[in-house]
Formats: structure tokens, sequence, C-alpha cells
């Protein structure tokens, strides 16, 4: 190595990377062959050019086969000369292998190089805490792959520890961060910026690079609805104070409309709730959601006893007198008519 860095150096040739190692065993390659020509006995063959090269890798390897070996001293101290050369080259190669791993994940970490995914969730936007949550949430159907993009002042991915997240950093409105975080690949997009203002704008690029991903947005003020459904009329909008609608619309699409509907006044589907009367029929859960769908159009939601609240238990489920159950339907029920429904007679079956 001494020497061939002064002859490096004389011939003002510097070598750095992967360069170093191809010219350390260039180097013992052609030192070698000649040394091992000039001391070794011609009859054993290993240095002949169909030979040499077969011995030359399986010494530096270090492996040995001793289907070819010299006979000489001055060949053996050659040969030792090859193995120290193979050695030097291995952990040079090594070394600039390991320094290239750790600089490509230095570069994910940083969120700066282009992610290999598709059919996965992009996330445009990052709050401490809030983030973190909503990945949990979208994370929980197992598969899911998520796109974490920050703006620049997110130095690194602040969630390393979640395989399941790459991060890409950068202006959230530009065309580069669309391109590294393959938003024209992705299944569902995630706007949650710092502001509606900007919120709007992530949404034009998005829409830009993907005009027909299903895209949620959050905003601080639902009045900017409107104007985010003229950018992409498919955007379905979710408050902000509402993180969760933001993981459910994502995986489950068209389910904010339905929330809407069931929390909007008037709407075609409203919630209620009825107290079983004292002195009813005993039915199952099952019996009262057939004969409420069936002679009402309602549909029983859930059910709260002295004990406890279940949402959509089983349908063997008791339901005793005093219970309350949660439905929606387009109007209220009248709890006195429910016995003299016209399949009252028949246990609601």
């Amino acid at each position: 190595m001494f020497v061939l860095q002064r002859l490096l150096r004389a011939l003002r040739v510097r070598l750095s990377g992967w360069r170093l190692p191809l010219a350390v065993i260039l180097l013992v390659f052609l030192t070698s062959w000649a040394a091992m020509a000039l001391v070794e006995p011609a009859g054993t063959g290993i240095a002949a050019p169909e030979s040499y090269w077969w011995y030359f890798v399986i010494t530096a390897a270090t492996v040995g086969y001793g289907d070819l070996y010299p006979s000489s001293v001055g060949g053996r101290v050659v040969g030792a000369y090859v193995v120290v050369g193979g050695i030097v080259t291995l952990t040079l190669l090594f070394t600039e292998l390991a320094t290239a791993l750790q600089t490509a994940r230095g570069r994910r970490l940083r969120g700066v190089v282009g992610l290999d995914l598709r059919d996965h969730v992009v996330v445009l936007g990052y709050t401490p805490g809030r983030t973190e949550r909503i990945v949990t949430e979208l994370t929980v159907e197992p598969g899911t792959r998520i796109a974490l993009c920050a703006h620049d002042d997110v130095t690194v991915n602040p969630m390393p520890e979640e395989a399941a997240v790459s991060f890409v950093r950068g202006d959230l409105t530009h065309a580069d961060v669309m391109d590294r975080a393959g938003v024209a690949r992705a299944r569902t997009v995630v706007v949650d910026g710092r502001d509606d203002n900007e919120t709007l704008a992530i949404a034009v690029a998005v829409d830009h690079a993907n005009p027909r991903v299903h895209m949620v947005a959050a905003v601080r003020d639902l009045g900017r609805r409107d104007t985010l459904r003229y950018v992409n009329p498919g955007v379905q909008v979710v408050q902000w104070h509402m993180p969760f609608l933001l993981s459910e619309e994502a995986a489950d699409p068209g389910l904010t409309e339905i929330y809407n509907e069931l929390m909007t006044a008037g709407g075609h589907g409203n919630t209620y709730s009825l107290r079983v009367p004292a002195g009813a029929r005993p039915r199952t859960f099952g019996e009262w959601q057939t004969a409420l769908g069936r002679d009402h159009g309602a549909t029983v939601l859930a059910l709260r006893t002295a004990e406890d609240l279940r949402v959509s238990p089983a349908w063997d489920t008791p339901v005793p007198q005093g219970a309350t159950l949660y439905y929606v339907a387009a109007q209220r029920l009248d709890v006195t008519r429910l016995d003299r429904s016209p399949h009252a007679d028949r246990g609601g079956q």
C-alpha cells in the first residue's frame, strides 16, 4: 500500500471510492504474476496464463483448494503476498460497501431520495404528535405503506422506527416532492397542511400529479370545501380537529360523506335513540334489527344496557327492558307503536 501510494502520488493520480480496491488488486495481480514466473519452476505450471488467474483468485480469497500450489520458497513468499493483498482488497471493498449503505440510509432518513412505492398512502404535512397518530391508524391495515412528506424544517425522518413509513422532505407544493413521494402511483393522498391556504396549494399540486387519486384534505374552515372541490371534485374534506376521520377516509373512501350525513340535522339518515319500554315483548338485538329495518327502514347501530355500551353486538344478545337502542332512520320512531307493527306477532322474524 505504501509503494502504491507513493507511485500514484508520483503519477499525480488520486484514487478514492471503488477505484482504490480495484487498483490494489490489479497491482497485486500483475506484480505477483511477474514474481511467480521468476521464482517458481516452470514444471508446476502456476505461472501459465491459463492457470495463474485461477490460483490468484483462490489464494487471494483465502480459500486455498490446493489444486495449484508453489513448490519453491520464493513461490510461497509470493503466495503469502497474494494472501495479504487479497485481505487488504476485501477489507477495502467491505469498507466501501458499508460506507455506501450508510450513505444511502442517511439519504433516505433525510428524505432526499425518490421512493419506489406503489399503491401506497402519501401523507403531505407533518405536525408532531398529530401525524404520528394519523400514521398509526393508517397502518392498522396490514401491508399499508406510507410516504410521509414534510417541509425542509423537518431535517430527518421523524418516525424512523416505523418500518412502513418512508420519508420525503421538501416544498410540499413542488412537483419534485410529488415525484419522489410517488403520488402518481399512490392510491390515497392525505393533505394535512399548516393552514388552509397551504392545504389548497398542496391539493392543486396533487391534482396536477395524479387527478384520479383518492384525496383527503383537512381544513380548519369547512367553507373551503367548495374551493377544494373546484380543484378536484372528488376530494373528501374533513375538519382539521378530527384527525381520525383522515385515516378512516383514507382506508375506506366515502366514509366522510356518511359521517357528514349522519351528523347533519335534517339529512336523509339521522341518528336517534329509543328506550325499550317496560312491558315490551323480550327480543334479541337481531330481532330488533330485523323488525325496525323491515317495518320502519331503520338500522340499529348500538345497544346500551346498565352494564355497558356495545356497538353492533351479536344478534343473539338479549335486549332487556329499559335498555337504549341507537339507530339511523329518516325520522324518529314512535316507541309506543313498535310492538304494534305488522310483524310483531312473529317475534320480528
